[in-house]
């Protein structure tokens, strides 16, 4: 009976202890676009997609988000929606022509993702274009769309309206961080030098930002 009953109480000291690391969370930042917000941000670009604002779209290019005067804290979290538009090619390497394309999410200058995503459709043999995502290039053959939020958005530029044509992806990292500035980095390695227009064959953006400081 003792020991059920300490077990009882460790248990319930343990959720307190939860709960109270749960009370710690401050969010710091978030930007949904519908206002045009763009402070803090660096080489930022508003456009219309599916009905919302989103950041980009970029190719070639990306954006930095500087914050300051965070509170005190041992942890960050950081969220957002990706969405990947048209003729990515994951892994593929065709001797610098079409791929690999590659994603990337720093945090003062740390890489966090490394990552190719795909959105072609499997041929008739069944072979379908790899990607890394969810983990990191190389040294990692997903299929196409692994891990989408949403596969089947409407692509933007070459695929415009094609339903499959954008994939959303929900980005979440939780990192180890305790000053008191903070750059975020999102950045691409996208090669498609067969396309007249690069950007119309292939492009990202981001949406509803979410930043998180956590104090354990």
């Amino acid at each position: 009976m003792m020991r059920k009953l300490f077990g009882i109480l460790i248990l319930g000291l343990l959720l307190n202890s939860c709960a109270k690391e749960v009370k710690n969370e401050q969010e710091v930042y978030f930007n949904d676009f519908e206002t045009n917000n763009v402070d803090g941000l660096l080489n930022a670009s508003i456009e219309n997609y599916n009905g919302t604002k989103v950041l980009g779209r970029y190719n070639a290019s990306g954006f930095d988000l500087n914050l300051s005067n965070l509170p005190a804290h041992k942890l960050i979290e950081v969220s957002f929606d990706l969405y990947i538009h048209d003729s990515w090619d994951g892994n593929k390497v065709s001797s610098g022509v079409d791929g690999p394309d590659i994603w990337k999410f720093m945090v003062d200058g740390q890489l966090y993702v490394n990552a190719t995503f795909s959105n072609e459709d499997c041929n008739n043999a069944g072979f379908c274009p790899p990607q890394s995502y969810p983990a990191d290039y190389p040294n990692a053959y997903n299929n196409p769309k692994t891990g989408a939020a949403n596969p089947n958005l409407p692509g933007v530029c070459n695929l415009a309206g094609k339903i499959g044509g954008t994939s959303l992806y929900r980005i979440t990292k939780v990192i180890e961080h305790s000053k008191s500035t903070l750059l975020m980095q999102c950045r691409d390695q996208l090669i498609q030098t067969n396309a007249a227009d690069a950007k119309c064959d292939e492009s990202w953006s981001v949406d509803n930002i979410r930043i998180k400081v956590i104090n354990l």
